[in-house]
Order: structure tokens, then sequence, then C-alpha cells
């Protein structure tokens, strides 16, 4: 399964962008992660395959929304009420087989996207 992620770009704080991520395949559990510049990559967010679990980590909670179109193959990430703190580079990850732990949503994803870089000027 190869993944596809798009729809970053420079924005201003407080403005909103909507991030995609195409998969070539099916999947079971999606979700997003970021790296900024000279940290470690970390968790951002994640769905389960009938998108009834979400999860988000605690800095854009309330200010991300994550969401999937299974006949489309796609997951979705949007974001209101960007910061400066977000910018970094934002990968879509995603899952072949079932997820049975809520700690595997955040770890340990079989396929990974090329990353869009998301800037957020102050």
């Amino acid at each position: 399964v190869q993944l596809q992620a798009s729809g970053g770009g420079l924005v201003q704080a407080g403005d909103s962008l909507r991030l995609s991520c195409a998969a070539s395949g099916r999947t079971t559990a999606m979700g997003w992660f970021r790296q900024a510049t000279g940290k470690e990559r970390e968790f951002v967010s994640a769905i389960s395959w009938s998108a009834d679990s979400t999860y988000y980590a605690d800095s854009v909670k309330g200010r991300f929304t994550i969401s999937r179109d299974n006949a489309k193959n796609t997951l979705y990430l949007q974001m209101n009420s960007l910061k400066p703190e977000d910018t970094a580079v934002y990968y879509c990850a995603a899952k072949s087989s079932p997820t049975y732990s809520i700690r595997d949503y955040y770890r340990a994803y079989d396929y990974w996207g090329q990353g869009t870089l998301v800037t957020v000027s102050s």
C-alpha cells in the first residue's frame, strides 16, 4: 500500500488547513504524525477503520479533527486555529492488520506517506 499526503502549505497563526492522504489499497487504522526540525517524530492523531474511534495528542485536541472516507481510501486531518508550534512535516501512516489495543493506535504503523510540510507563521 502506498500513501500520498497532500494539503500542506504556508499559513498564518489562526488559519486552517486540511490535509489529505490517499491510500492505494485497503488499510485498517490510520494516523497522522509530524516532525518539526530538530525534533523527533510525534503522534498527532489516529482513527480506526470504522471511524468509531479517534485519538489525539493533547497538543492538538480540540483544534484538529481526523476523519476518513473508506470508499475513497482517503484519510483527512482538518487543522483549525493553527499555531506556529504546529509547523512540521506531517506524515500519514496506516496499518495492515486489526488493532486490538488503544496503545497500538500510537505506534507500529506498516505504511508511511512521504510527508507534507505545514508552516505556520506568527
